[in-house]
């Protein structure tokens, strides 16, 4: 959630309390749990003891809510005691264990009030609702189902999703780019395409990579390794899993452990599904001794990790249990850090460029101070001193960021990449991040000049992010209509008639030879059939040949987006086609 609008998350979080109230009036034994502010809006999760309200009843919780606000002039909050936060919410067992949670924690107790509603809560709200959030600027969007405290073995509640903006004119715009992104969903476009699969027997959040999807892969792996290559970075590879010894002395196992697989047991030893590449790379750096001639050093891999998702978060390639990771690590001194740091950004630019992002920012994510030790390595010169670094470095670079307190990696601070759809739907696409405390637990170290042995910083980087996330990504962005560059076919060969195959044949294979992903259309398919369904799988160029093509030794070329450009020689087509890929237009 972007926290530089405040005005407009308080809203947001305003209007899980409103909503909450008109519930309870509407379903008096509901059973109010948590409530917050999210993108785009807001949610409440409930428990309803009897009768559950349907997607048919959200118009009635939502026109009682606009009765509601211009009661609720103003939301104020107190501090109370445990046994009047008890006494308060005696009848909802979720709201006692979030007191004890509160109390476990050390914090404070708060509870907010607008008119005759209370609720459990830190703050940050809407002075005065009635007069910030105009009446028409939200309304409320769906039902889900969510586990009390996310977790499985809980009761499931019930959740009620809100939508909510600064002005009706920006909800409106929303639900237009949301009908939009439906149109483009990865999921039914990724389907229509033969992209990618998922198979009950496989398991849920493992794609399936089908020939189509397999071609955009190599397509972005080809690309990487080629702007990696022009970088200095060298390629490795690692296994898909690791002892239990080496994700211990990386932290992860702490830190990280219920994102993990559980492990398997081997040989008397535990072993886990690799869930990152950066322990495996450190053990690459490890495995010579290093000098400050050697620095930096920046490995890289497309590596496949496992990560234990949630069933119910699961959500086409955007969230999945097997990932292949645009991974690398570069090993630097302090001295370089900044020029690092720099040139990973300026490759976020170019590919930005490349798939023609025209909207980004970088999300600038630092630690608590107050959570050392607990979520957060505990050296706190060290976490100010890299915080400064990468601050700087965003400022000398001029790129957009904002910066968000308590989102750090554990390890460091972090850039989390947003970027925005061409029909301006907002993605986290990628990561940066900085390590200043795993490379000292593995002993990694370079001698400087004076043959002193010092530490690497560590930045962790995957600009694509994901195979899955970013094809997702790629698929609305584009609607579909990939690049000549990257389309999974790039052109389709289109016979007229049964006398043109052996000569649309040729045309066909010459392209193949020539490294073109052609598909040549042999079936018993009318010639109007065979044209519509090269559109209908977004081909971006269509070669027909026909009698007229034929007699004059040419073809005739059409284009997905700009429509019929003529009869042209096989090798002019086949030069143009070539110079298109070349330049990723």
């Amino acid at each position: 959630m972007n926290p530089s609008n405040e005005k407009l998350i308080h809203a947001r979080h305003t209007l899980a309390h409103l909503m909450a109230a008109a519930v309870l009036e509407l379903y008096p034994d509901a059973k109010p749990t948590i409530g917050p502010a999210i993108d785009n809006g807001f949610y409440y999760d409930y428990e309803f003891p009897t009768e559950k309200p349907t997607e048919k009843e959200l118009k009635d919780i939502e026109k009682k809510m606009r009765k509601l606000l211009p009661s609720w002039k103003d939301m104020s909050g107190k501090e109370v005691t445990e046994a009047e936060a008890r006494e308060a919410f005696k009848g909802n067992q979720y709201k006692l264990e979030l007191i004890s949670d509160i109390i476990a924690k050390g914090e404070k107790i708060t509870l907010y009030t607008a008119r005759h509603f209370t609720d459990l809560c830190r703050g940050g709200h809407s002075e005065s609702p009635v007069k910030d959030i105009p009446a028409d600027s939200f309304k409320l969007s769906r039902i889900a189902g969510a586990y009390w405290k996310g977790n499985e073995a809980n009761t499931q509640l019930t959740r009620i999703y809100g939508l909510a903006f600064e002005t009706k004119v920006a909800l409106d715009a929303y639900e237009t780019m949301m009908k939009e992104a439906e149109k483009r969903d990865h999921r039914k476009i990724g389907k229509e395409m033969d992209i990618f699969d998922f198979d009950d027997d496989v398991g849920p959040g493992l794609a399936l990579w089908l020939p189509n999807g397999a071609a955009i892969i190599e397509e972005l792996e080809k690309l990487a390794k080629e702007t990696e290559f022009k970088g200095n970075y060298v390629r490795v590879k690692t296994p898909h899993l690791a002892k239990e010894s080496m994700y211990l002395k990386s932290g992860h196992l702490p830190y990280y452990e219920d994102s993990m697989f559980p492990p398997m047991e081997y040989e008397g030893g535990k072993y886990y599904l690799k869930a990152m590449n950066c322990p495996h790379h450190h053990k690459i750096y490890a495995a010579r001794p290093k000098s400050y001639r050697d620095l930096p050093l920046r490995l890289a891999e497309y590596g496949t990790c496992y990560r234990h998702e949630k069933s119910g978060e699961l959500f086409g390639l955007m969230r999945v249990r097997a990932l292949q990771m645009n991974d690398a690590h570069i090993y630097c001194t302090e001295e370089q850090f900044a020029d690092e740091f720099r040139a990973v950004n300026e490759m976020y630019l170019y590919y930005f460029k490349t798939f023609g992002i025209d909207k980004f920012i970088m999300r600038f994510s630092t630690h608590d101070p107050k959570k050392l030790g607990e979520k957060y390595v505990n050296d706190p010169v060290l976490w100010k001193k890299t915080e400064d670094m990468v601050r700087q470095v965003l400022i000398d670079s001029k790129i957009p960021f904002i910066e968000v307190p308590n989102e750090a990696a554990f390890y460091g601070p972090k850039i989390d990449v947003q970027v925005w759809s061409a029909i301006g739907r907002e993605f986290t696409l990628a990561t940066n991040q900085v390590d200043f405390s795993v490379p000292k637990k593995f002993n990694l170290t370079y001698a400087d000049k004076d043959g002193i042995d010092k530490t690497p910083l560590c930045i962790h980087r995957a600009p694509l992010g994901t195979h899955e996330r970013f094809i997702g990504f790629l698929i609305e962005h584009y609607g579909g209509k990939f690049p000549l560059w990257l389309a999974p076919v790039q052109v389709a060969v289109i016979p007229v008639g049964d006398a043109h195959m052996d000569e649309a044949k040729k045309v066909h294979e010459l392209l193949r030879s020539n490294m073109i992903r052609s598909e040549f259309d042999s079936s018993n398919a009318g010639f109007g059939k065979k044209i519509r369904n090269a559109k209908t799988a977004n081909i971006p160029y269509f070669i027909i040949i026909g009698d007229k093509d034929i007699a004059a030794g040419a073809v005739t070329l059409e284009s997905r987006d700009h429509g019929q450009i003529g009869q042209l020689k096989v090798e002019e087509v086949l030069s143009k086609i070539e110079s298109e890929i070349k330049e990723k237009k």
